[in-house]
């Protein structure tokens, strides 16, 4: 399995948009994504410059399991 590691906004953004997610749509507090009946919330820039963000790996992983099931 592969570190958690920095990832710029735009960029997690970028790679999502590469997985077929949709969006990022506005939501109340936070945008979110869409892949089928998946949704990512993704936090604001203020939010963001602290976090370590998952590998797309991991998402990859959690969306197949949830396909299978």
């Amino acid at each position: 399995m592969s570190r958690w590691q920095p990832c710029k906004r735009r960029e997690f953004i970028r790679r999502l948009r590469k997985l077929d997610f949709d969006g990022p749509y506005s939501g109340t507090r936070h945008q979110f994504m869409v892949f089928e009946e998946y949704r990512l919330t993704i936090p604001s820039n203020t939010e963001y410059k602290n976090l370590q963000i998952p590998p797309i790996d991991n998402i990859e992983i959690k969306i197949k399991k949830q396909a299978a099931a």
